[in-house]
């Protein structure tokens, strides 16, 4: 794999292509990659005490490691 995580990355092809950003997490296995603030997802979370409220929070859902390319 080309990058590695703390690299800075520009998306070159999906949803989010010409963003920048920095990787978090490299999941090698999958060939994919995790970018702060690229590819996000709403995710609901379930209430863990009682009385409080379930809420939905934003998740960075991982990018295929080809669709991202190293800034300069």
């Amino acid at each position: 794999m080309k990058v590695k995580k703390g690299d800075n990355v520009i998306v070159i092809a999906g949803k989010d292509k010409g963003k920048k950003g920095k990787i978090v997490r490299v999941l090698v296995s999958l060939n994919k990659v995790i970018i702060e603030g690229i590819n996000m997802s709403k995710k609901h979370q379930r209430p863990r005490k009682s009385g409080e409220k379930g809420s939905m929070i934003n998740v960075a859902m991982p990018i295929h490691a080809s669709n991202v390319k190293k800034a300069e």
